[in-house]
């Protein structure tokens, strides 16, 4: 990843806040062109070469309204490369450009454990992810979540003392959701709040995605405590994965529907855990915490950690598993037999692309494409 700190903020800013620029864009456009300057100067011409006409870059004005708002609101600028930027995050190829930043920043330089999961948790859950989270703080681990209610909210307010990162979808001072407007303050105080996107912006279903894509990037490994089926924490779950980043799940009654995507995560090759005292040695930080684990009628899943594809070979197979699947479903085990692949590599694919809506698990092991 280039090293942005020598750039003008307001050049950056106008960059990524040009209309169809994202991430993967600027970082396009600035390795072709040498700087974010001379990809600005180029954007117009760029867009005209594609088809666009009468295409202008982000005025100057909306730029500097936005650092004004920045200076106001007491958010700070971090871009890779200035020694506060994540590092993990700083290796993604859909690196956020910049950072707005509050609170204490050099929290972003230690590392991280994600923890996501329901926003309807149980109390069972809630009581998981606070100890859970509170011996991770113990050890020296920083918890990174979205600040969402239930879980995410739960392992905040749990690492108040110790450190926490909360990411937002909307604006760094946007708080969403509102109910959460004490515990923003207080993450305020003794924790960071980062967003990439724009001050002011509040957040729309479409910006979620992109957020969790930032708590798992920035995350040395992603703890799902609880997550229904089809949720935003198997989406995180997913994003880790195809980082190639642990990805740990606590089990689950089968009966709670809170616990199916934990549980379907689990069966796919995710690392059970039973307290903090497992995530610490799935992440090489020894046993030094003290044990903590809650009761589970799932503890005897054996444990496996999920296999690490880049991004470009997680796409290939999932490409290659659609290929073979039509509206008329195939048994899994042919699947495995005609792909001539391990089942645990076309089991952690399929369980991605069911999350992504693409493909649908049916009664008697049968598998059939969406679309």
């Amino acid at each position: 990843m280039r090293d942005f700190t020598d750039d003008d903020p307001v050049d950056r800013l106008r960059l990524i806040r040009s209309r169809r620029v994202g991430a993967v864009t600027f970082h396009r456009l600035v390795k072709e062109h040498g700087s974010v300057r001379a990809a600005l100067d180029a954007l117009p011409e760029v867009a005209r070469a594609a088809g666009v006409t009468d295409y202008h870059p982000c005025p100057v004005e909306v730029a500097h309204h936005e650092l004004a708002q920045a200076r106001l609101s007491g958010a700070t600028m971090s871009v890779p490369g200035d020694g506060v930027y994540p590092p993990q995050l700083a290796l993604l190829p859909d690196a956020p450009p910049l950072l707005w930043v509050r609170g204490d920043a050099q929290l972003l330089c230690r590392q991280m454990i994600a923890m996501v999961g329901a926003r309807n948790a149980s109390s069972l859950g809630l009581r998981m992810a606070r100890r859970m989270a509170m011996t991770l703080g113990r050890a020296g681990q920083v918890v990174v979540s979205g600040l969402a209610r239930g879980i995410d909210a739960e392992a905040h307010d749990a690492t108040l003392p110790t450190g926490t990162v909360a990411v937002m979808a909307g604006g760094v001072d946007v708080i969403y959701p509102e109910e959460n407007a004490a515990l923003y303050s207080r993450i305020v105080e003794t924790g960071c709040i980062v967003s990439e996107q724009a001050m002011g912006l509040v957040p729309q279903a479409r910006h979620f995605p992109l957020r969790n894509r930032i708590i798992a990037g920035m995350a040395r490994a992603v703890v799902v405590v609880e997550a229904a089926a089809r949720s935003g924490s198997l989406i995180t779950a997913r994003d880790a994965l195809d980082m190639g980043k642990d990805v740990m799940a606590v089990p689950g009654h089968p009966f709670d529907a809170r616990a199916a995507g934990c549980n379907l995560l689990l069966r796919d090759g995710a690392v059970l855990v039973r307290g903090a005292e497992d995530v610490l040695e799935v992440t090489g930080n020894g046993a030094s915490a003290a044990q903590d684990q809650v009761p589970s009628l799932a503890q005897t899943i054996p444990r496996s950690g999920p296999e690490r594809r880049t991004l470009g070979e997680t796409s290939a197979l999932h490409d290659r598993i659609l290929a073979r699947l039509g509206a008329s479903p195939v048994a899994e085990d042919q699947l495995i037999r005609d792909l001539a692949l391990p089942a645990e590599t076309v089991a952690q694919g399929l369980v991605m692309l069911e999350v992504d809506g693409l493909v649908l698990r049916q009664p008697g092991g049968m598998i059939s494409r969406l679309n």
